[in-house]
This record gives structure tokens, C-alpha cells and sequence, in this order.
């Protein structure tokens, strides 16, 4: 009803002027001939042609729609309180404020108080009453703007860009302030893309990777476009992109502020870019490498604010854990850390020396880049182009009384056999492998040409590791399935059954998913975790290795003797509600039965 009432007043809205005196009969015919011409809504129409005033269109919807009207310039200060109770995104999204609050009852101010399914929505959001009222669009988004602080969009960027010359100054190194965060840039000089609006572009897109907790920023270039792309919880999300005629203005940009060469465009280049939000510091690591339409770039985004040093809240199963933290406290080895980029890896070892760094340890690390600081660790960036590999740089490590080596990646024989030598020599010695899973790691060395007695000796512990997206908690909401239906995908851990222990019986299972939300981008995740495969080596896996079994031999060995696997972990973490089916598919490899 409340949506028919709607259309048919839009529809009267001129003769209910006219009837009330307050529009003439020209005035409305004038009004919808531009409106016929041109398209937007008639009041909006009438507003600037001059013939009503906003505020006097308000009140007169206002009356007509049974509701109150008010006027937010003189309304007084909002609380704060009230302000937190609706999130920023939908307040944006559905130009309304809230303004007051009593008891269980929230006033709600918004251009259109007839949006049943806002008020629905805001309902279910805060668990008030939601009383409506009437008040200007314009007064709505500054106050918005005032409470809020203002939010350039990429739109809204694009437009300055196109109503600005190419021969802007320069701002560089200037200091950006886009609502009330303040972002100090680096780099110096002005350059060919220096132009104000590109650099306020390129602020912005650091801005919005930072506030949306992305990893990545994509900026690739195609014939006709630009696109832009965020990688978030570990998938990349498409952002709204300036025209192409900017990018080279933008690559530009991006390299004076990571102290590349603007000139060489032929070649990759690797930088880095520091910046402060706030009282915060964020490290972007930049790479750019030319393509056929121009130069991609693609900045990683390295918050040390978001490091978890906490082992306990990788996401490792507790047994996983009580293993994992045996193993990092023996005085010598090797420890792998395996999986493909960005699955983790970088965290947990990060997170294991700053659990093991203590005053009596001597920690040094060579790293290519060091992707984060650790007050108290010696960290050596590899530089290879000058001679400073990982296996130049190990070697020069024994000769500094270590206690405790980290080395980025064993990339090559020379590197695993200094990192072997390490070990055997009475240091403990961390490192990565990209392999599929644990015991892919030892067929992995075999391939290197590492001698199998060396690895049997040496390697003391694998872990093989993934990042599952978290459902999201503001829109998390649980359902059953069958438990059969779980079959394929693998064993259903004790405890979680309803409706009895046996097979069939309507047994079924509670999962849980996001229904999507503001809070977490309408993706239904926020946030990301990882799932564990933690092998020790045992007397029985050394005899596997020793005889140069199949890394399929050595995962079912581990398995009997209790090793959970990436899907095990997994389904944990599933039928616990931390993720979903969904994820579990996309990151993880079926197990072969036992």
C-alpha cells in the first residue's frame, strides 16, 4: 500500500501544489517540459527554477506522507551516541541521519520516508522502532558531511580531473587531508602526472585500500580503460577507475612516491612507498611492470598494526598448535613453512620469532623484501642485483653467532644446502617452500638434489598453510543441511551431529554464512584466517624419507599417526561456523581415504 500511495502521490505532486497555492498552473507546465526534455524529478525541478523552496517542499511532503518535517540546521547537535547506532555505508547509501533516541524508539531523518525497505532494514539493523521524519536532502548530506566528515568518491575525482588543465602545479610531498584522516606523502619533485586531482586520486585509492583492510591495489591498463581492483580477504574486487588518458599521470604519480625512475618504462621496477594515516604508518611495496597497453602497477599493502604476533590466533587447531609450539622451541632443525603466495606464510613466521625473540637470542633474518620490522631482530634485505642472495647472505650469517635463522624462501640447492649446513652446525633455521601441502615439502628438497639422509637428519617439522575468508558476525546466520550431504566432502568430526549418532535418522548439521551487510561489503566475510597442516617429523616419516617414498605415502603415514590435513582443518572450521562451505572448496584439495 505504503509503495501505491508513493507513486500516486509523485504522480499529484504538482496538482497538490497547485491546489494548496503554491505552485501556478505556467510554472508546473514549465517545470514538466523541462522534466520531459531533460529527465530528474520534479521537485527537484521546482526547487531550481526558483518556484519553492527546498525547505518549503519538504514540509509540504512532509504533511502530505503523515510525517514530521524538521530542519537539521536548527535542529542542534546530534549525540554521538545516536550517530554510532547507524552504520556509515548505510547512512551514505540512504541519505538519512539519525537524529535522536528514546528508549527503544530511534528518529530517523531521511529524504524519502516512504523507503518501507530502509526503515525495514534499519529496523533489523539496530533492533529499534523507527520513527521517520522528513527533512532536506541537502541538509541531510551536509550533516552527513559534518558528523561523518566528507567522502570524495572516485566520481567525484574525475569530474575535477576533466575540468582541470593538464598543467596543474605540483603538489608533491604536500600534506592531503581527505576528511578528518591526513595522509603525509613521500617522493619529491613534480613529475608529468603531477597534476592536483591525479595526486588526490592516488591519495584516494591508498586511503580506500587502508580503510577497506585490502592487501592489494591493481591498477592495469587495457586499450580503452583502466581497471582498478582491491584484493580483499584474499579476492579481487573491482573499484570505479578515472579514464584512461590518466594513467600514465597515476603510474607516474605512484613512482615519484616510491622513488622510481619515471622515465624507464620498458623495464620492471620494485619500490616502496611509506605513509602516515593519522598517527598511523602504512608500507606499500610497489611493483611495476610494463604490459602491451602501458604499465601495470600493483601495490601490497604492509600494515604492521595488523601483524598477529599471537600464535594462538593464526587458526591453528589446538593439537596443531601444542605440536607447532613444541617443535619452534628445539634448539636446532630446520622448520618449513609451505604454500603459495599469500597464503600466509609471511605471518606465521613473523609471528614465531616474535615469539621466540627473547635478550639472550641472537635472531637474524635475510628477507626479499623485509615486509615487516621487528624491534629486536637483525632483518638483511636480499639484494641479488649487487651479489646479496639468500645464499650469500646465510653464509654470512654463521659468522654472526646466531641463535636463530629466518631465510625468505629456499629458491635454490645452494640455499637449502647452506640452510642444511645451518642445522646440522646447532642453529634452528626457519624457512619457506611453495609445495601444495607438508609432505610435498621433502619431494620438493628431493628435486633441489638434496641428499634424503640430509633432509631425514635435519628437518625436524612442515606446515602447510591456507587463508580462509571469516564469515562475516553483523550478518551471520545459521541453517541446517543434510549430514549425507557433507559426505563428499569429507569425515564429519564427533559432536557435531544433531538428531542422533547413527547413519540416516534425519541427521543433519548447522553451517553458518553471511547474508551480506554493509559492514562487510555486501561479500558476506570479513576478515581472514588460516588453516594448518602440521607435520613432525617422526622416526617412521625419517624411515619414508630415507627410502624415498612418494610424498603420497609419507601424508598417509602422518595421517595414521594423527596429522590433521588442510581439509580436515578445514571442515573444522566450518561445522564450527569460522567459514563456510564455500571456502573450503575454493582453498582446499579433497583427502584420499586411509
Amino acid at each position: 500500500m505504503a509503495r501505491r500511495y508513493t507513486a500516486s502521490l509523485k504522480r499529484r505532486l504538482g496538482e497538490l501544489l497547485i491546489e494548496a497555492g503554491i505552485l501556478e498552473k505556467e510554472q508546473l507546465q514549465q517545470a514538466l517540459e523541462i522534466q520531459r526534455r531533460s529527465g530528474g524529478k520534479l521537485g527537484r525541478i521546482l526547487v531550481d527554477l526558483g518556484y519553492l523552496s527546498e525547505e518549503g517542499l519538504m514540509a509540504f511532503l512532509g504533511k502530505q506522507f503523515g510525517v514530521g518535517y524538521i530542519s537539521l540546521a536548527q535542529f542542534g547537535e546530534i549525540p554521538e551516541e545516536v550517530l554510532h547506532i547507524v552504520p556509515e555505508g548505510v547512512v551514505r547509501r540512504q541519505t538519512l541521519i539519525p537524529i535522536a533516541r528514546e528508549g527503544k524508539t530511534l528518529t530517523i531523518a531521511m529524504a524519502d520516508p516512504l523507503n518501507v525497505l530502509a526503515t525495514d532494514d534499519l529496523k533489523l539493523l539496530t533492533g529499534c522502532d523507527v520513527e521517520v521524519v522528513i527533512a532536506s536532502p541537502t541538509e541531510i548530506r551536509e550533516a552527513i558531511d559534518k558528523y561523518y566528515g566528507p567522502k570524495e568518491s572516485m566520481e567525484e575525482l574525475v569530474e575535477v580531473v576533466e575540468r582541470t588543465s593538464e598543467n596543474h602545479p605540483g603538489t608533491a610531498g604536500r600534506t592531503v587531508e581527505v576528511g578528518e584522516e591526513t595522509i603525509e606523502l613521500g617522493g619529491e619533485g613534480a613529475g608529468s602526472g603531477e597534476d592536483a586531482p591525479v595526486v588526490r586520486i592516488a591519495n584516494l585509492l591508498l586511503l580506500n585500500a587502508i580503510q577497506n583492510n585490502a592487501s592489494d591495489i591493481h591498477l592495469e591498463p587495457f586499450e580503452k580503460a583502466i581497471r582498478i581492483r582491491y584484493r580483499l580477504d584474499g579476492v579481487l574486487h573491482e573499484q570505479p577507475a578515472p579514464p584512461k588518458k590518466l594513467h600514465n599521470a597515476l603510474v607516474s604519480r605512484f613512482k615519484i612516491m616510491a622513488q622510481l625512475d619515471i622515465a624507464e618504462r620498458r623495464l620492471p621496477q620494485d619500490g616502496r612507498i611509506k605513509i602516515r594515516v593519522s598517527q598511523r604508518e602504512v608500507d606499500f611495496r610497489v611493483s611495476v611492470v610494463p604490459t602491451v597497453y602501458g604499465e601495470k602497477v600493483v601495490l601490497r599493502l604492509l600494515d604492521t598494526s595488523g601483524l598477529r604476533v599471537d600464535l594462538t590466533q593464526l587458526g591453528m587447531e589446538p593439537e596443531a598448535l601444542a605440536i607447532f609450539q613444541k617443535h619452534i622451541e628445539l634448539p636446532f632443525g630446520i622448520i618449513l613453512d609451505t604454500g603459495p603466495t599469500g597464503s600466509g606464510k609471511s605471518t606465521t613466521l613473523y609471528s614465531t620469532l616474535a615469539t621466540l625473540n627473547f635478550p639472550d637470542r641472537n635472531i637474524i633474518t635475510i628477507e626479499d623484501p623485509v615486509e615487516y620490522h621487528l624491534e629486536g631482530v637483525t632483518q638483511v634485505h636480499a639484494r641479488p642485483d649487487i651479489g646479496l642472495t639468500f645464499a650469500s647472505g646465510l653464509r654470512a650469517f654463521l659468522r654472526q653467532d646466531p641463535d636463530i635463522i629466518m631465510v625468505g624462501e629456499i629458491r635454490d640447492t645452494e640455499t637449502a644446502e647452506i640452510a642444511i649446513n645451518a642445522a646440522l652446525t646447532g642453529h634452528l633455521v626457519f624457512s619457506t617452500l611453495h609445495t601444495n601441502d607438508a609432505p610435498g615439502a621433502v619431494t620438493r628438497l628431493s628435486n633441489m638434489g638434496i641428499e634424503p639422509f640430509l633432509t631425514a637428519s635435519t628437518v625436524i617439522m612442515i606446515v602447510a598453510q591456507r587463508l580462509v575468508r571469516v564469515i562475516c558476525t553483523h550478518c551471520k546466520e545459521p541453517y541446517e543441511i543434510p549430514a549425507s550431504a557433507f559426505a563428499n566432502i569429507g569425515a564429519i568430526p564427533d559432536g557435531y551431529l544433531q538428531n542422533g549418532t547413527g547413519e540416516g535418522g534425519g541427521q543433519t548439521l548447522t553451517l553458518y554464512r553471511g547474508k551480506r551487510c554493509d559492514q562487510c561489503a555486501e561479500t558476506g566475510y570479513r576478515g581472514r584466517l588460516g588453516i594448518f597442516e602440521v607435520m613432525a617429523m617422526s622416526d617412521e616419516l625419517r624411515e619414508f624419507v630415507l627410502q624415498r617414498a612418494s610424498s603420497h605415502t609419507i601424508k598417509q603415514a602422518a595421517r595414521r599417526a594423527g596429522m590433521l590435513t588442510l581439509r580436515e582443518a578445514a571442515i573444522r572450521k566450518v561445522l564450527s561456523g569460522v567459514t563456510t562451505i564455500e571456502e573450503l572448496l575454493r582453498v582446499t584439495a579433497p583427502d584420499e581415504p586411509l
